[in-house]
Order: C-alpha cells, then structure tokens, then sequence
C-alpha cells in the first residue's frame, strides 16, 4: 500500500489559500454561485408562470385540480383490469404529495376507470422521493378474482420503504382486505 501523500493532496484546494490568487478563486466562486442560484429561480419563475394554466409541463402534467400528476406504475391483469399508481403534488405544499391507485376496466374497446383510492394519507408523501426513478418498492399484482394489489413506496433515500398496503380489485372495486 503507497502511503506517500503529494503537496497537492494537502492543499485547501485554493479557495481559502494565501495570497491574491486564493481571493481570486474565492470571488469567482461566489459570483458563480450568485449567477447559478439567480438563473435557477429565473428558470423557476417561468416554469411556474408557465404552467399555472393548467397545461403540460416537463415534469408531468396537471388535472382538472391544478395539481400536477406523475404517473409512477401500472399494471395490466389479463384483458379484464388495469391499474395504476399516480403522484399527486399537493397544492398547498410544494415537496407535499398524495397517491392515487386507478382501477380501470376494458369496455367498447377502451380503458374506463370503474375505481379509485388513495394510498396512505392525503399529502402524506413526499413529491421528490416518489417521483424518482426508484419510488415504488413493491407493486404486486395478480390477474385472480378477486385480484390481490399490494403497495409500498419510497418515504425517503434514508427513511426506506413504507409498509405494504393490501387491496383486493373485486369486479372493478378496490376493497381492503
């Protein structure tokens, strides 16, 4: 194992050095941060003017409420029912959000919702977790009558996954077991 350190592994990497060349890199580095930080609220002051129509956005869409959605799973069972999990950003708290389970069935030739709940409490989730790429830990799912649907989602990176919540999709209806 080479334990020899350089002079450079040492260094304060120049921000807070001596001399004039240390302040210089010290400034660069504020006003850097100062126009990175004004561009990004710039950027979301338009997105947000933008949007508060009720149109699309890059980050998802938004519902006849306002709030936007992001849609975070779904399964097909057979050719009878569909089901889906959708992020709901709550509109009183930005880093706030509910999730909705969607129960559809196949009529005439399209999906037609028969069903609908909300899983766990109304802005109980937070948006951010549950909209990354790994916000649901487990969604089960199986094509029987009744059809068992279990559910857990990310609380957080350092929380973990939440507890499976149980369903029972029976003739298009979410029931609890």
């Amino acid at each position: 194992m080479d334990t020899t350190t350089s002079r450079a592994d040492h260094a304060d990497n120049g921000v807070r050095g001596p001399g004039r060349g240390g302040l210089v890199r010290r400034a660069a580095l504020v006003a850097a941060t100062a126009a990175l930080t004004a561009v990004a609220g710039a950027a979301g002051a338009a997105g947000a003017a933008g949007t508060s129509a009720g149109g699309t956005d890059a980050a998802g869409t938004r519902g006849a409420t306002g709030a936007e959605t992001r849609q975070i799973a779904s399964s097909v069972l057979g050719q009878d029912y569909k089901v889906t999990l959708t992020a709901l950003r709550s509109t009183a708290d930005p880093y706030a959000a509910s999730v909705r389970m969607r129960a559809f069935t196949w009529q005439d030739g399209a999906w037609r919702e028969s069903d609908r709940v909300t899983v766990g409490e109304a802005d109980g989730w937070f948006w951010f977790p549950l909209t990354g790429g790994h916000a649901v830990c487990a969604f089960s799912t199986s094509g029987g009558e009744p059809a068992p649907v279990s559910v857990s989602l990310l609380r957080t990176p350092s929380l973990g996954c939440s507890e499976s919540e149980h369903f029972e999709l029976r003739e298009g209806r979410f029931h609890r077991p």
